[in-house]
Parts: C-alpha cells; structure tokens; sequence
C-alpha cells in the first residue's frame, strides 16, 4: 500500500491482507500521497555530471529450497524494514531516525530522477533502499488507470524504457538493495476486469513483470528483482509467469501469519519479503455498532507490528525479512491508522517496532496510553449538541499531559482530515464534545500528547442525527413536488417525495443549477412554527421559505443567507397550505440535497 490505503475501498487508505475484506482500496490515504510524490517525475533528466558516489553493494539470494538467505557483499542480511513516508526532502530529518531504530531499510514505490537524495541519505546512515517502481493499476488496487497487458504495446515498451534508464543510473549506488516492479496489481485488476479477461490479464501482467525483471538483470546483474502484490493469491500467477524474478513479496496485514501456509501448499520454490505489514487493516476488521470499521487501539497496533514480525522471522530460510508500514507523518484518517509518527510524534507503535529489531527503548521516554475510551449515545448524537466521550489516559513517565479532541468526515464524504472540534476537558480523559451538525457516522479522536514527542490516540465512531424538535412534522408522508430531481446520479433517484418521508437514510437531489425549490402539499391552510432542513453535503448558502394556499402565489416568511449545511433549524410563524424551500445560492459545485424537509406544527 501506499501510506495511505486504510481505507475500505478507498485506497492508507493502505495494506492488503492476504484475502481482503472489501477489496483493495484501503487506508493508505497517507502514504499513497508521499509515494506519488516520490513517482511525480518520470520526465526528470539525470544531471550529465553526478558527483562520484560508493560503489554499489552486490546483493544476491543465495541458498537452496527451504534454506535461503539474502547477502550483501557476501555476508547476510536480513530485511529489517519500513516502508518510506516522508518527501525525499525530507530524508535528511528523518533517516538517522530510522536508522536509530534498527531499521536497515525502507521501501519506496517510485523510482525516478528525483530519488537520488533520498538515496544518498539511506547510504549515509547505513540503509539500504528496496526501490520500487509502478505499473497500472497501481498506487492502489485500482487506481492509475486500466491499461490492457494483452494489447497496450505502447505502454509496455514506455515501461521497458523507463524503468531500466533508472536502473542504469542508480545501479552502482550504495543506498540500492534491490528492485520492486509493480504493487498489487494482480489484485487490482479485478477493479478493471472480471471473468475470463481477468484471468488473461493477470496472466499478461505477470508475463510482462517478467519481461522486465530480464531486462533489469541484463542492465543490473548485482540487485534482485522482485514485484509486491496484495495478498498471496497473486503468487501462483508469478510462479507460472515470472521465473526470473529473484523472490517474491507481499503486503500483508492481519493475515501475515498465515502466509507461510500458503507458501507450503502452494508449492513455492522462491523465498519472499514482506513488503508491507503491520496492525489489522480497516478492510479487515469488524464492524462497530455504527457499521464503520472498529480501529484497532494503540496498545493493538503496537502489538500487531510484534506479531507481524515474529510470523515473518518464525518462517526461517524462506522470509528473508519485511518492511513494516508506516513510517510516515500525516495526520489524518489513514495516518492515525497506521503511521508510527503522525504529525511527527512517536507513538506506542514506533517504540514496537524498536524492540521488534533488537533495539533497546529502556531508556526511552514512552507514549501516553488512553483506554477505555468510550462515546455515550454513539448511535445518536444530536446535531450540533454537546455529547460525552469518556476515557482512561496514563502517561508511564508520568509527564503532563495536554490534549486536543478531533472529529473526521471519512464514512459520509470520504474526507482523510482531522479536524478540531470544540471540547471541553472535564478531568481524567473525559471530554465534553460539540457534534457536528452533518448528518452521518463520524469518528472523534482523542489525542495526548507528553511534552516530550510523544502521543497517543483513540478512536470511536458516532452517529449523528437530527436534534428533536417538538410538535408534529405536518410534512411528513404529504405529497412534495420540485423544480427538478436527479433520476440516476449515486444513490438516486432522488425525488421530492424522499425529503417528506420521514427516513434520513434517502434524499431529494436537484439539477446542478440556480434556482431550485421544493415544496409540499399539506392538505389545507395549516399553521406551523418550526422548519428543519436536513441537508446532505450539496446544500443551500442562500434561500427562502415561502407559504402559499394555491401553489402559485407565494408569500416569503423567513430568508436565509451564509447557510453552510448541515442542519439548519429555522423558528418561523408561517401558515399555509403550500410550504417551499427556494434556493438561490448553492453552497456547493453541485446542485441541492436534502435528507428531510420538516415543517412542524
């Protein structure tokens, strides 16, 4: 994955387990993000005169079935890895870092003439670099687009000519361990295609995946070639496929353990790495009360990244080691899931995979810890209103502690941002939290951090609801009509009558254009004090609610303008047979949406 596929069919959205739960899309929001920068520049020329640098190491896998091993200029060498987060700019912050980790190397995704520096600055901290290299559809099960292996000449000759021109340049350079073609396409291609012609393709991209492992082992004979995929399901088409590549590798996640299994029973006679692991990925954990999935807690994740590396060590003489994701600093939906530095700061899982490659962290000064963490009412919060989150934070230094309470948007607009919500801290890790006023399941986030570069985060969902509003909902089950309504855009038809029926779930959606109105029929002349509006994410800035007894001449009795969504709970006297939304500013590109149009009495 990239950092980022943690999410579920989203892409940190980032891991891929060995059979994934809703496919590859996943959390590696985070990462996908740094590795694409790493990619951005295929077109970037070589400087003609690059300073010298070391000569490159001769890598080989050496061995006998059952009894490989990896070695660097002759002596072993086990892959003590993480995947590589931050912009290559920033490898001179960081790289001493992991070095001080016990991490002797970092996986990247794209190789290209903006990767020297990075190169550099592994080599002068003692790391080596597993260099990858992209192939559609990657950065993501999916994404990058659907290329066809059986006919797309163009694009395979483009990528016979770009990856071994980086090779060439970068082959003798110290920071190189080995070279990674492509990353979960196998997988991915069942986004492009299905049937027969998935099983073609898979075929043809292995075949080209070996294509260019003979072409960079003519260009580089000193560097394995190996090519990651999602789960082990890919393996037996780089076994039927690929002979010359040198091992295999896979990202795996919860089901990491059972990879030497499959392994075995499949009859494999090439070692392999592990090119992404760690905690339980969101694709591949339950659900919660509120349908979302349930995010491992620090003290899980942590554990998580200790399991993954005894299961890959425990398979002696054919893992030849793993880098474990992520070493990364975003702070958002997929960064919390998974990286060991969000926001630049250590938490449990970074001290984890310390221990995990032989370092000491007695002397370290350790992260909070919150448990226990709790949403009171988490299946209906009112929009808007105050709600408790409640919990139990320790620090095991006992530092003081400051705290900051986030909420995210990812389960209603796919949104990856964190962002602060108004809080009051009451003591002990309990907080009293004003809900959002859009609709939907949201995720709060509780964040301590130590004074001292340290941090710990939780994680629970909540479900946000209308707030109650006395009286009678008149509208409700009346007959609505509209200006427009969209019959088959995502989650449509979206006709009026689906903001009178009482239901949040279902919506009435407009064309993409000014004015629009809606309106319902109460019957007879019907007076009402109270208008609340429900919208979904396409909503009104600027509108007004009108009241007619012959659905024709309308009478203005509240004008709103600065709408920004959510719920817009709006004290009117009104009466009148006829009641209208009339909008006339979008506070959106796209049209109007509401989940309920409620006029009470």
């Amino acid at each position: 994955m990239t950092a980022t596929r943690l999410l579920r069919g989203t892409g940190l959205s980032r891991g891929a387990g060995l059979r994934p739960k809703t496919g590859p899309g996943r959390l590696r929001a985070t990462a996908s993000v740094a590795a694409t920068a790493l990619l951005a520049a295929f077109a970037v020329t070589v400087p003609a005169a690059a300073p010298a640098q070391a000569a490159g190491s001769v890598v080989k896998v050496t061995g006998s079935q059952g009894a490989w091993q990896l070695t660097v200029d002759g002596a072993p060498y086990q892959v003590k890895g993480l995947t590589w987060g931050p912009s290559v700019a920033d490898a001179g912050r960081y790289m001493p870092d992991v070095a001080s980790m016990g991490v002797n190397t970092i996986r990247t995704w794209g190789t290209d003439g903006t990767t020297k520096p990075l190169l550099d600055s592994a080599a002068a901290n003692g790391v080596k670099v597993i260099a990858g290299f992209w192939l559609q559809p990657g950065g993501g099960p999916g994404s990058g687009g659907c290329v066809n292996y059986l006919t797309d000449t163009q694009y395979k000759n483009d990528m016979l000519a770009e990856f071994p021109k980086w090779v060439e340049t970068y082959k003798d350079h110290a920071g190189v361990l080995m070279w990674n073609v492509g990353n979960e396409s196998v997988l991915g291609l069942q986004n492009c295609y299905s049937g027969d012609a998935l099983e073609q393709q898979r075929n043809a991209y292995t075949t080209f995946v070996n294509d260019i492992a003979k072409k960079i082992h003519s260009v580089d004979p000193n560097h394995p070639v190996t090519s990651t995929d999602a789960w082990t399901g890919a393996w037996p088409y780089y076994k039927r496929n690929a002979p010359d590549l040198d091992l295999y590798a896979v990202n795996s996640y919860a089901d990491v353990c059972n990879i030497d299994d499959a392994w075995n029973a499949g009859g494999y006679t090439k070692p392999y790495i592990v090119t992404e692991g760690g905690p339980a990925g969101e694709w591949e954990v339950d659900d919660d009360v509120n349908g979302v999935a349930t995010e491992p807690t620090d003290v899980a994740k942590a554990q998580g990244y200790k399991d993954a590396w005894n299961c890959v060590t425990g398979h002696r003489g054919v893992a030849l080691g793993a880098t474990l994701f992520h070493y990364g600093t975003e702070y958002d939906f997929g960064g919390v899931w998974f990286n060991l530095l969000p926001a630049g700061q250590k938490r449990l899982s970074y001290y984890a995979v310390k221990e995990a490659y032989g370092r000491s962290t007695a002397g370290d000064n350790k992260p909070p810890v919150i448990s226990d963490m709790a949403v009171d009412g988490a299946t209906a919060v009112a929009a808007g209103r105050p709600f408790k989150v409640t919990s139990d934070v320790t620090d095991p230094n006992g530092d003081a502690l400051s705290y900051e309470v986030l909420v995210n948007s990812k389960y209603i607009d796919n949104g990856g941002q964190l962002t602060p919500a108004q809080f009051t801290a009451e003591g002990n890790g309990d907080f009293t939290v004003t809900a959002p006023d859009r609709l939907g399941v949201w995720k709060v986030y509780i964040k301590a951090s130590d004074g001292k570069g340290n941090v710990g985060i939780e994680t629970k969902s909540f479900k946000v609801v209308p707030p109650p509003v006395g009286g009678t909902n008149v509208a409700k089950g009346k007959p609505a009509t509209a200006s427009s309504f969209q019959p088959g855009s995502v989650g449509c038809p979206c006709p009026a009558s689906a903001a009178v029926d009482g239901d949040f779930g279902s919506r009435w959606a407009s064309d993409w254009s000014d004015p629009q109105w809606i309106q319902v029929d109460l019957g007879t002349r019907t007076a009402f004090r109270h208008v609340q509006l429900a919208w979904e994410a396409a909503y009104g800035k600027s509108y007004t609610i009108q009241t007619s007894d012959n659905g024709q001449d309308w009478n203005t009795v509240k004008t709103v303008t600065g709408g920004n969504g959510g719920i817009d709970d709006i004290e009117v006297n009104g009466e009148g047979r006829y009641v209208r939304m009339h909008a006339t500013e979008r506070g959106t590109g796209y049209g109007y949406s509401l989940y309920e149009f409620g006029v009470y009495s």
